[in-house]
């Protein structure tokens, strides 16, 4: 058997063995994370298999006895020692691809894990509808972790024929990514050895439902890139909002499943922003409506189908729905914690309550409740995305310093949601955010008839909020895609009515806090002191100059803000990420990375985050903004003026004439 390819372990590994298993069970249970063909894998149980098992296990005996020498082939490990070694752990992984092309047959892998000889050999086999099994020899391959002379950790990849070898890229990856792409990762993996804070994606979902629905969904609705209305990225909010459309609607299909049900369960978008989510999950049958403080341009885009309401929103009675089985909260920052208390708060006549406790014993103290002729409901269910991190009415303040904030505020939001009175579960999902987890309530953790005492504990918890530490009422920042939404306070409200005094709403008109509306003196100001600073540091400071062209040194942000007069960072503290964001806006002239401030260089692919070799522009081409460096770097601009994109002197700058795209009204009926 030959040794295909060989990794050795930096230095001291502490991490291995152990660390070793936990980088393979990544590649098992999570491959997607690599092989981007691949939306998952669907993995049975595992089990303690010996020799004779896995002669019955691969059928073919001339193929089993092949894999058995393949896995025997170890150095100092002789292959008649099996009687004295621990049965191997078997299990079967069935792979998902993301475009399925294999038709009705499954691509399958038998994985067998020798923890004595430190070894895990795939066997990939494939299954037609009728089960019948063919295995693919040529494919069978092997990870083996290796301790040279007590000291020296490495890890090789075998491979049992590799002349044999086939590739299609998804269930049967080429050789060299194996060797190339996958193995350096399995060595890092190892070695970090972490352990994620949350739970895998997808957990609480079948992967194989995902995957189909995600790319029916995704064709369907990506020529909405195209036409997208807003100034956001159309790219990433259209294909999230597809994949968080995706996990709703296969969530709700399993519901009904496990419970019965024949209709389509509706539901209403607190905060639903540019209203796409609601426009996918009304066109896929569900009924529902999302609600938002401030009207969006694409809207207008959508047909009558789709129910969108330009409506503030604060907890109290009046946001209340009756009639609605999920209530979603979508990055929906201030309504956040308030949306679990929302749905364990839902009206219900007391009529309809009198029929759901029909020949129950009622307690004096629900007799009490009923007599209000409006209670909470017990069948409302929510999912919420969160973001931005809020309280009841404030900003979130940190508590546990050891955990990520992110980790705690999900924490924090969970716990929200048990007192409100929720079996709560956690999953992410895959989405391009870095804020993927979510929370699903999807029961309740007490008997109906305890309701009573469980609209005491939420109205404490509630009030133990409002009294805690840095809980001053302020208003947030507006996020630019705008999918929040707050109400405005009614001056006329009561105790009975309004459960949220002390909440803080969203302003309907939307302040922009990202150094946009700066004025220009101060901004170009700004970007002069610091530039002026990193150009001219010398080699002792960390500077210095290219070959041909000085590109300066490098300050930390916070020395680059030592810079500013005290007034000046006075006006930087109110925008949302301060001088980092001035700077980062001024993309053209600096590079903001791990926390330092660098001068750009455009002839630098990585630095101008350019994939190809710069060529000449296009003639003709407007050039709508000077050229910062042709204007203020001693040097000048380190491109020729055919090549920068910037215009060089007066005469190539032209103002933009080209007219505004005009949207096709209600392109998505």
């Amino acid at each position: 058997m030959p040794k295909l390819f060989e990794i050795k372990f930096p230095g001291e590994c502490k991490t291995l063995p152990e660390g070793f298993w936990s980088a393979v069970d990544v590649w098992i249970k999570k491959p997607h994370v690599v092989n981007k063909r691949l939306c998952g894998v669907k993995e049975t149980e595992s089990r303690d298999v010996g020799r004779e098992a896995v002669l019955s296990l691969l059928e073919e005996p001339d193929l089993a006895q092949d894999v058995l020498s393949f896995m025997a082939c170890c150095r100092n490990t002789p292959e008649n020692t099996h009687e004295k070694e621990t049965p191997w752990v078997s299990s079967v992984r069935t792979f998902i691809p993301k475009v399925n092309n294999y038709g009705t047959n499954l691509h399958k892998e038998v994985i067998l894990k020798d923890f004595d000889r430190q070894q895990v050999t795939f066997v990939p086999f494939e299954e037609d509808s009728e089960g019948k099994v063919s295995l693919k020899r040529g494919n069978i391959y092997q990870f083996q972790l290796l301790h040279q002379d007590c000291e020296e950790w490495s890890l090789e990849l075998h491979v049992l024929a590799s002349d044999q070898w086939f590739s299609d890229g998804v269930a049967y990856p080429r050789l060299p990514w194996l060797s190339s792409d996958l193995l350096p990762k399995l060595v890092r993996w190892a070695t970090e050895c972490k352990s994620s804070e949350f739970r895998s994606t997808l957990s609480l979902l079948p992967v194989e439902k995902y995957s189909v629905m995600y790319q029916t969904l995704k064709e369907k609705y990506k020529a909405m890139v195209k036409v997208w209305p807003e100034v956001t990225d159309p790219e990433k909010f259209v294909y999230e909002d597809v994949a968080i459309a995706t996990y709703l609607l296969v969530l709700w299909e399993e519901e009904r499943v496990e419970k019965g049900l024949t209709e389509k369960q509706s539901f209403v978008d607190l905060g639903c922003g540019n209203g796409l989510l609601v426009h996918i999950l009304a066109n896929e049958g569900h009924p529902g409506k999302g609600i938002d403080v401030r009207r969006r341009k694409i809207w207008d885009m959508f047909g009558p189908q789709t129910l969108l309401e330009e409506k503030a929103i604060t907890p109290s009675e009046s946001f209340l729905f009756p009639d609605t089985d999920w209530l979603i909260g979508n990055h929906s920052d201030e309504l956040t914690p308030w949306i679990p208390v929302i749905a364990a708060r839902r009206v219900i006549s007391r009529h309809n309550l009198t029929q759901q406790l029909k020949g129950q014993l009622i307690s004096p103290i629900w007799n009490n409740i009923m007599g209000r002729e409006r209670i909470s409901s017990y069948s409302c269910r929510y999912f919420v995305l969160p973001c931005c991190f809020f309280d009841f009415f404030a900003k979130y303040q940190r508590r546990h310093c050891k955990k990520s904030q992110y980790k705690e505020y999900i924490d924090f939001i969970t716990e929200v949601s048990v007192v409100s009175g929720f079996n709560t579960e956690e999953d992410c999902l895959r989405i391009p955010s870095t804020k993927r987890v979510c929370l699903v309530g999807k029961s309740r953790n007490y008997q109906i008839s305890a309701e009573a005492e469980a609209e005491e504990r939420r109205a404490h918890y509630i009030q133990s909020r409002q009294k805690a530490p840095g809980a001053t009422v302020q208003r947030s920042g507006i996020r630019s895609d705008g999918n929040c939404c707050h109400g405005e306070g009614d001056p006329d409200r009561t105790p009975d009515s309004s459960w949220g005094v002390g909440f803080q709403p969203r302003d309907k008109v939307e302040m922009v806090r990202n150094c946009a509306a700066l004025p220009r003196d101060l901004v170009n100001g700004v970007v002069l002191q610091v530039a002026n600073v990193i150009l001219g540091m010398t080699e002792e400071d960390g500077g210095g100059s290219s070959s041909d062209w000085n590109r300066g040194g490098s300050l930390s942000v916070n020395e680059a803000a030592g810079l500013m007069k005290q007034e000046t960072l006075q006006l930087l503290k109110k925008e949302c990420g301060g001088l980092q964001t001035l700077l980062k806006n001024n993309h053209q002239v600096f590079r903001v990375e791990g926390g330092r401030v660098y001068i750009r260089d455009w002839r630098d692919r990585k630095a101008s985050r350019a994939d190809t070799k710069r060529k000449p522009l296009a003639p003709g081409a407007l050039k709508t903004r000077a050229c910062w460096f042709y204007d203020h770097h001693p040097q000048r601009c380190p491109l020729q003026a055919e090549l920068c994109a910037f215009a060089h002197g007066p005469d190539e700058l032209r103002p933009s004439t080209k007219p505004l795209k005009k949207m096709r009204h209600n392109a998505f009926i």
